[in-house]
């Protein structure tokens, strides 16, 4: 009925190992929510914030509302101006744009030559 010395000392010694198999669950679940859910967030954060950064005149973009609109003019680093209709014209924050459809040219000065006239 009595515990020996050597008993209780080899108990101790295996405690270490013990507490080292039941953190080891843990850690592979960290390691595996890491690779499933937080890297592809990130990636897309990085993605939506270069997205917003590259807007310019002329791009058709679709706001987190629901909008749809043609950008007419780059306020600053927080706004843009697009247009929803004609004549109808918005400011909307740059993180509020959810996706751009189509690539837009900045206008340019149509260049008149005499040779393509006719």
């Amino acid at each position: 009925m009595f515990i020996t010395p050597a008993y209780a000392q080899a108990a101790a010694g295996g405690d270490t190992n013990s507490m080292l198999m039941s953190l080891l669950p843990f850690a592979l679940i960290f390691v595996i929510m890491y690779f499933l859910i937080l890297r592809p967030q990130q990636k897309k954060v990085k993605d939506h914030a270069e997205l917003v950064k590259n807007i310019r005149r002329g791009d058709t973009v679709v706001t987190s509302g629901g909008l749809v609109g043609k950008v007419t003019k780059v306020v600053d680093d927080d706004q843009i101006e697009f247009e929803i209709s004609d004549g109808v014209r918005v400011r909307q924050m740059r993180q509020m744009i959810s996706g751009v459809r189509a690539k837009g040219e900045p206008a340019k000065e149509i260049i008149k030559d005499d040779a393509s006239a006719s």
